[in-house]
C-alpha cells in the first residue's frame, strides 16, 4: 500500500511534475551537490504524490486573494498512510491557511494525517521572553495534534530543537547537518589539511549562537537572545587563525548572527568562513551571506534560486525509517 504525500504550494519544487522533456520527473530529481540518499528515491513507487486540485475555472485563489483549496481525492484515503508535505516558507501566513483547509478537508473525510514540514512556519517564537507574548510554535503543534489529529509530526532542523517542552509530543526531528557538513568536507577537506602548525586536519565546525549548540550539540560562538528582537554575541576562545571554518546555522532571514560570525571569524583570521545553512528564509538575507562567505551551502526545504543541497532524499528516509 503506497503512502500519499499531498504537497502544497510551498513543497511543490520537491516533486515537479514533469521534467524539461515531458516526462514524469522522479521525487526529488534535480540538480544538486552529491551526498543525497539516492537509493531511497528509488524506491518512489512507495508514494504516490497528490496535488491539491484547482477550482472549474482552473485557479486556486479567490479574486480577493483567498485561498481555495479541494482534494477530489481525499474520501478514498480513509484508513491510508497520508503525509502532509508544507514548508512555513515562502508566504508563512497564506501557507498557514493553506495547510489549514487541507487538514480540515482530511477531517471532514475522517483521514488522521501525518505532517512533514521542511520548514516550519513560526518556529522562532518558540518561547515567551517578555509578558504578553505565547509560545507560538507549541501552540500550533499542539492545536495539529489535538483539533486535526494529527498522528506525527516531521521536522527537518527545527529552531526550537531541543526545548523541552517539544518532548510530549510525537515530533520526529530530522538534521539535514550531515548532509551539509558532507557535503562542505569533500570540497574543502584536502585544502584543510594544509592549514599551518598542523591545525587544519579538517574544516572546524561551530554554531554561531548559544541556540545553535541547543540543536544541534555543536559549539561555537555565543549569542544569547536576551528578547525576541535583541542578541548579544561575544567571541570565541578558539585559535582561528589560517582554518577553514563552517558555520552551521538552522536558516538565513537577515542574516544578521552569519554576518556578524563572519566578522569575527576575520578577526581572528580564518583562511576561509563557509555558511552550512538549512533553511534560506528570506532572500535578501541569503544575497548578504553569499556576498560575505567563501561558500553558502544551502538546502531546498524553502525555494530559493542558491539552494544547492537537496532534501528530497532525506524526507523519504525519514518516512521510511519511521513508517
Amino acid at each position: 500500500m503506497p503512502t500519499y504525500l499531498i504537497l502544497t504550494s510551498t513543497t511543490k519544487h520537491l516533486a515537479p511534475k514533469q521534467n524539461p522533456e515531458g516526462v514524469q520527473a522522479p521525487f526529488g530529481a534535480g540538480k544538486f551537490a552529491t551526498g543525497q540518499a539516492k537509493n531511497i528515491l528509488a524506491r518512489t513507487k512507495d508514494f504516490e504524490i497528490v496535488f491539491p486540485d484547482s477550482n472549474r475555472d482552473g485557479k486556486r485563489y479567490f479574486p480577493d486573494g483567498e485561498v481555495y483549496m479541494r482534494i477530489l481525492k481525499a474520501n478514498k484515503l480513509r484508513d491510508k498512510k497520508v503525509i502532509v508535505l508544507h514548508s512555513g516558507a515562502p508566504r508563512p501566513n497564506e501557507g498557514l491557511i493553506e495547510i489549514e483547509l487541507i487538514l480540515q478537508i482530511l477531517r471532514d473525510n475522517g483521514v488522521k494525517p501525518e505532517i512533514f514540514f521542511p520548514y516550519f512556519p513560526y518556529g522562532m517564537q518558540d518561547k515567551v521572553f517578555e509578558k504578553g507574548e505565547t509560545n507560538v510554535a507549541k501552540n500550533l503543534i499542539e492545536k495539529l495534534i489535538n483539533y486535526y489529529k494529527v498522528k506525527k509530526i516531521y521536522v527537518i532542523d527545527p529552531h526550537f530543537g531541543g526545548r523541552k517542552w517539544i518532548k510530549k509530543y510525537p515530533l520526529i526531528d530530522v538534521s539535514a547537518i550531515p548532509i551539509l557538513i558532507e557535503v562542505a568536507k569533500g570540497d574543502f577537506a584536502a585544502e584543510a589539511s594544509l592549514a599551518p602548525e598542523g591545525r587544519g586536519e579538517d574544516i572546524l565546525f561551530l554554531s554561531p549562537d548559544i541556540g545553535g549548540k541547543r540543536r544541534t550539540g555543536v559549539s561555537g560562538i555565543k549569542k544569547e537572545r536576551l528578547t525576541s528582537f535583541k542578541v548579544k554575541m561575544v567571541s570565541p576562545k578558539l585559535n582561528l587563525k589560517g582554518r577553514i571554518i563552517g558555520v552551521i546555522d538552522d536558516m538565513i532571514k537577515t542574516g544578521g548572527t552569519l554576518l556578524r560570525f563572519q566578522e569575527i571569524a576575520k578577526k581572528s583570521e580564518a583562511k576561509k568562513v563557509l555558511a552550512l545553512v538549512t533553511h534560506g528564509v528570506m532572500p535578501s538575507g541569503i544575497s548578504k551571506i553569499k556576498e560575505k562567505y567563501s561558500k553558502l551551502y544551502l538546502t531546498n526545504t524553502v525555494k530559493q534560486k542558491e539552494a544547492n543541497i537537496d532534501v528530497t532524499g532525506l524526507i523519504l528516509k525519514a518516512i521510511s525509517k519511521h513508517d
